[in-house]
């Protein structure tokens, strides 16, 4: 009875210890404002939300860009106004504080850290510079809030603590206008707005005053109030349960519109100023700005990385010298090859009238001789030891000759009486100056019949 005793005291206590724990946790809870539920980037497939929008993968551009910036916690301040103050004057200058976060935008990429500053439920305006304040002109009199957080160059808000700030002032009186209940959640709308040019789009917010979702879904008879996120994009509407950024497709071009609204447990809107925004937008495909080509990963995380690094400088202008100037030097060369091409001496082999030792044929050499050209004077030595051996044309001269020596040495001119008259045709300088003009003679050879007709009568009358 005793060990009975024992253990049931043992197990009484671990009851108390662990019911104690749960209270603890689930008041603790009750204070904590809702934060991201997912790493980023965990989706892996197509998620279809409606008949037309699908939730996709970042692009691989951001993804890679957005671990550059992890180790910030930006924490932002609203230095003027102040909060429940009231001014006199319609023209409100704001000022900001941001500590753990560089604000700037690259002046090339016209992209880089920076605020997102909304004016009521109005669309943000971003602020890349904090040295200049921000001017709000021609604000109507009554009551206005100004919500403000920090984020990132393709517009996605950093989700820590203390990356929001908000605060309420009045022009010149206060009215219930603008002026939400710090006691309910308030859902802060950002992306997308304006004008897209590729796919696909963000869809982001910012909640406050919002419990963990995990924690609020555990005991639906719980105190804790779980929350829904409703989305309607051209009338097609789906609900998140995570605040997360998103990456949407599916959108027409031409106009959209989207609409967001935060839900309770039950699904009812939460009654509250801004908790249903509504904006136009417009998708164009093929935009040209820097995060449309960041979008298609025409860009890559290296060539735009100056976003999220002031002081990176691009390797693109280290890949310019990659295209040595060898190509230049081979060009160059072949020209030279050309002048070898024409060194070659391609008219040699035309001296063919070489070829035809022949008397009857000198007058067709001839006007081969004619078409050849003045540089080809050099073969002209070779031609000149050739021509004597055509006896045409010098037995010519040497039977002109012979008429005017006596008959008796006509038998002499057969095979032995040659060697004395070669010599005597040779040492006159007649026969050096009628190789030279052969173009002259030529011509008057082919015209003159009765000289062809004299060497054929000539060759007739030692027979005679």
């Amino acid at each position: 009875m005793e060990g009975m005793n024992l253990w049931q005291k043992t197990a009484t206590a671990i009851l108390r210890l662990l019911m104690a724990s749960v209270l603890v946790l689930t008041f603790t809870s009750c204070g904590e404002k809702a934060v991201s539920q997912e790493p980023y980037g965990s989706l892996l497939s197509k998620a279809q939300l409606s008949k037309q929008i699908s939730e996709v993968s970042p692009p691989a551009t951001i993804q890679e860009l957005r671990s550059a910036l992890e180790v910030y916690q930006p924490q932002v301040a609203i230095v003027t106004p102040k909060q429940d103050e009231i001014l006199q004057d319609d023209t409100v200058t704001v000022r900001f504080q941001v500590k753990d976060l560089s604000i700037y935008k690259d002046p090339k990429l016209e992209l880089g850290p920076h605020l997102h500053v909304i004016l009521d439920n109005e669309p943000y305006i971003a602020v890349y510079n904090l040295n200049d304040p921000l001017v709000l002109p021609d604000l109507l009199p009554g009551t206005h809030t100004l919500r403000v957080f920090a984020s990132r160059p393709w517009h996605e808000s950093f989700k820590n603590e203390g990356a929001y700030a908000q605060t309420t002032f009045h022009i010149i009186t206060k009215t219930d206008d603008n002026n939400p209940d710090p006691t309910k959640p308030l859902l802060t709308y950002s992306r997308p707005k304006g004008s897209y040019g590729a796919e696909p789009i963000l869809l982001d917010f910012f909640l406050t005053n919002a419990p963990l979702h995990l924690v609020a879904k555990e005991d639906p008879n719980d105190d804790i109030a779980d929350w829904r996120i409703r989305c309607t994009i051209n009338g097609e509407s789906f609900v998140l349960d995570r605040w997360q950024a998103l990456y949407l497709k599916g959108f027409k071009p031409g106009k959209n519109w989207v609409k967001l609204e935060f839900l309770d447990e039950q699904g009812n809107p939460v009654k509250n100023v801004f908790n249903s925004t509504v904006r136009l937008i417009t998708y164009e495909p093929k935009g040209k700005d820097t995060l449309s080509k960041i979008v298609r990963e025409e860009l890559s995380a290296d060539q735009v990385r100056s976003i999220v690094d002031p002081n990176y400088t691009a390797k693109i202008p280290a890949a310019e010298p990659t295209p040595t100037p060898t190509l230049t030097p081979t060009v160059k060369e072949t020209p030279e090859t050309q002048p070898k091409e024409e060194t070659q001496p391609i008219p040699e082999p035309i001296p063919t009238p070489t070829s035809t030792p022949s008397v009857e044929e000198t007058p067709q050499t001839q006007p081969q001789a004619e078409k050849q050209p003045v540089p080809e004077s050099q073969q002209v030595p070779q031609i000149q030891p050739e021509k004597p051996k055509s006896g045409g044309f010098f037995n010519w001269f040497q039977r002109r000759a012979d008429r005017r020596i006596p008959t008796p040495q006509i038998p002499v001119e057969t095979a032995p009486g040659l060697p004395p008259t070669l010599p005597e045709v040779i040492e006159t300088p007649q026969a050096e100056s009628i190789t030279e003009p052969q173009p002259e003679v030529t011509p008057e050879a082919e015209s003159s019949p009765t000289k062809e007709f004299k060497i054929q009568s000539s060759k007739l009358r030692p027979h005679g």
